[in-house]
């Protein structure tokens, strides 16, 4: 079992620059709870800036960021400074609050900042939930809070929601971004990304049912229906030694929030078993410029998100983390990070190995069977510059990993 280590470990130049030898990276993900665009057009949002302080303490080389918008011509506060350029809002976070130190005694971070499209809040132009009634035009969501939380979901919102190929109550909500070391190189031209590989595509889908048997989806809406929520990217990055290693990124729906049918859960399941498929081989997978093909075995990767299922507590369906990826032998099994850092919520602790608020291992950073794992754990240290309290729902995952020169 890898123990976690309470002091962060820098990474330094030398140990980056050293070609053809092993590389050492720390690699992490955090879902940062709901960040829009508006909060993201000025640098002195509150909460932004204690959530640059917690990555400027632990300092990845490679951090993915869920529940950032992607900034989409047609959403909220698109628009405003970059004409109808889309895509920006992780740059905006990178200068405006990680180049700029947050604290005393810590120094700023540059990134190389990422973003492609996401599913949620994107109209399907189809009765998705099945009430009725088909919403394709959203309410302009409320305005964020003083102390920097994401405003309150609108029932209208909520309707919109329901309807998009992922739920989100504004187009481009609840997006994912990448941010790279500058020392390291996104090989732009192999990235692939999956967000509109319809479900059905995948043998043996869990397509949801109505009572009585029937598909959930109408014939047409299954055509369409999307397997990933968000989207589903592989990223090949170079390191100074060569090694091309793939972050393979997501963000599953939660398994909650739906019905008889289960919706969410299979969909979850089915989301989370993508990955499982990709890194073994399989041949049913094509990506959205209809490339066909999976990961070649050789390659090293590392699965990164916010998976949104436990593999011993909650509501996830035929529990996909144990038997899906932590059960898999290209997946590097010693690997369970945790933390010292005691956080009681409405009177009880949560468990070392919680990664949320609401008390389940939820965010995951799982590097392939052909890394060498040094060290990781659950980020649960509090803001210095938001009332001592964490800027999320969500504490980051972290993973220091020796990536060697030769496959």
């Amino acid at each position: 079992m890898l123990r976690r280590i309470i002091s962060v470990l820098s990474i330094g130049c030398a140990a980056l620059g050293a070609s053809a030898q092993a590389v050492d990276l720390r690699i992490a993900t955090f879902n940062i709870w709901d960040v829009r665009t508006a909060d993201l057009l000025s640098p002195d949002q509150p909460r932004l800036k204690a959530i640059a302080e917690v990555v400027q303490r632990m300092r990845p080389n490679i951090l993915l960021l869920n529940e950032i918008a992607y900034d989409m011509p047609g959403g909220p506060d698109v628009g405003q400074d970059q004409g109808d350029a889309e895509g920006l809002n992780a740059q905006r976070f990178v200068d405006h609050y990680l180049s700029v130190p947050q604290a005393d005694g810590l120094k700023p971070i540059r990134y190389v900042a990422f973003m492609w499209p996401t599913n949620t809040g994107l109209p399907s132009g189809f009765d998705l939930d099945n009430d009725g009634k088909t919403t394709t035009e959203f309410p302009y969501p409320p305005p964020t809070n003083a102390d920097g939380t994401p405003g309150p979901s609108t029932p209208e919102g909520r309707a919109y929601g329901n309807d998009c190929w992922g739920f989100g109550t504004f187009p481009g909500q609840y997006g994912m971004a990448l941010l790279v070391d500058e020392r390291l190189t996104v090989l732009v031209d192999g990235v692939r990304t999956f967000r509109t590989l319809p479900w059905d595509y995948m043998p043996g889908a869990q397509i949801p049912t109505k009572a009585d048997g029937e598909s959930w989806f109408s014939t047409e809406e299954l055509q369409y229906a999307r397997l990933s929520s968000k989207s589903h990217w592989d990223v090949p990055v170079r390191l100074p030694n060569g090694r091309v290693l793939h972050v393979l990124a997501s963000h599953p729906t939660p398994p909650a929030f739906d019905g008889k049918e289960q919706r969410n859960q299979k969909r979850n399941h089915d989301e989370i078993r993508f990955w499982a498929d990709y890194v073994s081989g399989e041949t049913w997978i094509v990506d959205d410029t209809n490339k066909p093909g999976s990961l070649r075995r050789s390659e090293a990767f590392v699965i990164l998100g916010d998976l949104n299922a436990d593999p011993n507590d909650g509501s996830s369906f035929k529990d996909p983390i144990d038997n899906l990826l932590l059960g898999s032998r290209l997946v590097h099994q010693d690997i369970k990070p945790t933390s010292d850092v005691v956080v009681t919520i409405d009177g009880n602790a949560l468990d070392a190995t919680d990664t949320s608020e609401f008390g389940l291992r939820v965010d995951y950073v799982l590097p392939s069977a052909n890394l060498m794992p040094k060290a990781t754990g659950v980020w649960r240290h509090p803001s210095s510059l938001w009332n001592g309290r964490f800027p999320s729902d969500h504490f980051p995952v972290w993973l220091d990993v020796r990536v060697p020169a030769n496959e």
